[in-house]
């Protein structure tokens, strides 16, 4: 006996129908906000000179890392303005801070969320699995249909991609914070919001930063997929090199990229420990 399919693909499409019909305007702002923010994003990494930007962050690579990271810095950035990638990768830097700005923003509060009510952690770790499961095509295709081509659906589907070790980590490191010490703040007469705010999160802030870490990293791994859907940036020289077999400019791209990874991911991961040392 033949089972009829299930019409999940049909039933997918007309919620995307129905909310295109009911919330376009909602996507319009949405559009108009992520775009603001990555113009604005760009227009600061772009007002000086590049050699004055590449000093500027290879002096605050010393300061929160050390010499030899900044001797790194120094050269991996100089030989980015060599390889004339420079404009491309501040784009792509702009997507990047953008979507990772807004996964803080989001995730945080989801996280805490998570740590207060069992029963909503019970419905985001589902939520949460798809969304890191599921490959990181599949969002083209809702972000391109809400917000049409450009660098705003390169934004979003970073966003769900990239979103999940935000929540994950806020939630843990509230979690892990010592039971004694909430029933001591408890004890003292602390309200929910000063026992959140000046215990919770103070303690839980290197796994949070953590769960931050992974966020920005996650949203430059979307870089090259962005360019797909028309994201400018270094992801489409890497694309485009994929595409006509050049490996040399796709090499030359694709060394960019690194460095970029590695120059966020250790001022990402020294944040809290610089914070720590000045206080």
């Amino acid at each position: 006996m033949d089972i009829p399919k299930i019409p999940i693909g049909d039933a997918v499409e007309s919620i995307e129908k129905w909310m295109k019909t009911y919330f376009g305007g909602l996507f319009d702002i949405i559009r108009a906000v992520i775009g603001w923010m990555v113009d604005n994003i760009e227009y600061v990494l772009t007002l000086l000179p590049p050699i004055v930007l590449i000093v500027l962050l290879a002096l605050l690579s010393w300061r929160m890392v050390g010499w030899k990271f900044s001797i790194f810095t120094l050269i991996g950035l100089l030989l980015i303005d060599n390889l004339g990638f420079w404009e491309l990768s501040m784009k792509s830097v702009s997507l990047v801070l953008t979507a990772s700005i807004l996964s803080i923003v989001i995730g945080i509060p989801i996280g805490i969320g998570c740590a207060k009510s069992s029963m909503f952690r019970s419905i985001m770790t589902p939520v949460l699995d798809f969304m890191q499961t599921m490959p990181a095509f599949v969002y083209l295709l809702p972000a391109v249909s809400f917000f049409s081509l450009g660098v705003v659906p390169g934004v979003i589907a970073s966003i769900i991609f990239a979103i999940p070790p935000t929540i994950r980590l806020t939630n843990l490191g509230i979690r892990q914070v010592p039971a004694e010490l909430v029933e001591a703040a408890d004890a003292f007469g602390s309200t929910p919001a000063q026992k959140l705010f000046k215990l919770q999160l103070p303690m839980a802030m290197p796994t949070i930063m953590a769960g931050i870490n992974q966020t920005i990293m996650l949203s430059l791994s979307m870089v090259v997929i962005a360019s797909m859907i028309g994201a400018q940036g270094i992801g489409s020289y890497v694309y485009r090199a994929v595409t006509q077999a050049n490996t040399g400019i796709g090499f030359e791209a694709g060394i960019a990229i690194v460095i970029m990874a590695i120059l966020l991911d250790r001022l990402t991961q020294n944040v809290f420990k610089t914070k720590n040392k000045a206080n």
